[in-house]
């Protein structure tokens, strides 16, 4: 945040592809939220477990 600031912006907002509610510890304010989603484990699209999944072109719910 500290190099955000020495740029000096008129403002800054937060964007979020997904947000998951009841994983929140302390309120954000998001501008943008994709999509609200469970509190579930997931990869895919960029997102993995022990580096599998990162390369999907989806993003899935890990089911044990």
């Amino acid at each position: 945040m500290g190099q955000l600031k020495g740029l000096e912006p008129a403002e800054v907002k937060v964007a979020t592809l997904l947000l998951k509610p009841g994983a929140l510890v302390k309120k954000v304010e998001l501008e943008y939220v994709g999509i609200e989603i469970p509190n579930d484990f997931i990869v895919g699209y960029g997102l993995d477990y022990n580096g599998k999944g990162r390369n999907l072109t989806d993003i899935y719910t890990v089911i044990k």
